[in-house]
């Protein structure tokens, strides 16, 4: 089978990185494996047995004509069965267009719980209010129209494939993809690459706190930092022991280490930045949290539990399906600080919680992990699927 993915990874291009490994994985699974994707003026096409990567360097706002463009010229070429995006966005949107005039299948992967509500809300009366990206609303409704034309999608979570289904209707596998009012294929659920392996423990920088908070990820909107820093806000006056680490770049940063100031939490919160030992740190805290206003699937809650960290997350990505609320870990709603706060206390509150619950995370995540099974075959098998579907 020759498959062509459609991304937004420059480390691709890295021969040493982990995606790259992956992607070697998939290509040895798949057979003959191409990848279009942005990158860097320095990278160049590459071919590494059967795993081919063409970077495409494309200012911004022509991204999507240069993938589409670009893409179309690949399956001609290469005879390219199925092209697989990564999301049902901008890559999407470029997949459609590539494989039209062609005999390739459309695979679309959601990654992002787009339909969540908070996809494009900014807040509520309970928190501070976040500027989630304008471009989200276009992108909500442009999944609109590239989904029903997939032959093939790959969603990460059962709540993501629920709202799609739930949203766009499931088409019986004859009729053709693109019919009108025939909703959607039925989504497969294959989730994300997480490894079992958990790295040695590594200390956390010098700090005064005895109960030590960590947060790990992208420093962007929809990961709501600013509800974390809301409730310390309300503990420290209680619990002065407590502090913050932050680990993570991103375009928040800036506008987060003044909201630190402002709240007179500067002592009280560490940003890392982007750490390559972020798993390893995780084991030297007191409690992991998050507060994303939509996750997918949800990496961090794995390492974390893998990590053996008590584990305070809003109800997003794979909590519900792997992790059980107030069994595996502390469930809060989105946008509320003052749950958050309470969860916090919580766990200083009570050690027999703090011990137990992490004990249930982890046997949850390694029982995940083994029932995922061989994930380059599984992604195999589903764009196989793809190629059946409508015909």
């Amino acid at each position: 089978m020759k498959v062509l993915f459609i991304s937004n990874d420059p480390t691709i291009f890295d021969a040493t990185s982990s995606v790259r490994a992956r992607m070697r994985a998939y290509a040895a699974a798949i057979g003959e494996l191409h990848i279009l994707s942005s990158a860097g003026r320095g990278a160049k096409e590459e071919q590494e047995g059967v795993l081919f990567l063409h970077p495409a360097h494309a200012w911004k706002v022509f991204r999507v004509r240069t993938l589409a463009v670009r893409a179309h010229a690949l399956i001609l070429k290469h005879g390219i069965e199925v092209v697989s995006a990564q999301d049902p966005f901008e890559h999407g949107l470029a997949a459609l267009r590539a494989v039209r005039g062609t005999t390739a299948k459309l695979h679309v992967q959601v990654h992002t719980d787009f339909l969540s509500p908070w996809f494009v809300r900014s807040g509520n009366w309970r928190s501070p209010r976040v500027r989630m990206p304008l471009l989200n609303r276009w992108r909500r409704k442009m999944a609109g129209r590239v989904l029903p034309a997939a032959d093939g999608i790959r969603a990460v979570s059962a709540r993501i494939k629920d709202s799609l289904v739930l949203r766009y209707g499931a088409r019986p596998s004859e009729m053709k993809p693109g019919s009108h009012g025939t909703g959607i294929p039925e989504p497969s659920v294959i989730p994300v690459a997480v490894s079992p392996e958990v790295p040695e423990r590594a200390l956390l920088p010098a700090h005064p706190f005895t109960f030590a908070l960590i947060a790990v990820g992208r420093l962007e909107p929809e990961k709501r930092i600013e509800d974390i820093l809301a409730a310390l806000r309300l503990v420290v006056p209680h619990y002065p022991m407590v502090g913050l680490f932050i680990i993570g770049e991103g375009s928040e940063r800036s506008r987060l280490e003044r909201m630190t100031r402002a709240l007179g939490l500067e002592k009280r919160v560490i940003f890392l930045g982007e750490r390559a030992d972020a798993r390893a740190l995780m084991g030297s805290a007191q409690a992991f949290i998050q507060a994303s206003a939509y996750e997918g699937y949800g990496r961090t809650l794995i390492e974390a539990a893998l990590a053996k960290v008590p584990i305070i997350t809003t109800d997003v990505g794979i909590v519900g399906e792997v992790f059980k609320g107030y069994e595996d870990v502390l469930a809060v709603p989105v946008a509320d600080p003052t749950a958050l706060s309470l969860s916090i206390v919580g766990f200083i509150e009570d050690v027999s919680v703090r011990q137990e619950l992490p004990r249930h995370a982890e046997a949850a995540a390694r029982a995940h992990l083994a029932a995922i099974g061989d994930l380059p075959m599984r992604i195999r098998d589903d764009l196989a699927r793809t190629l059946d579907f409508g015909a």
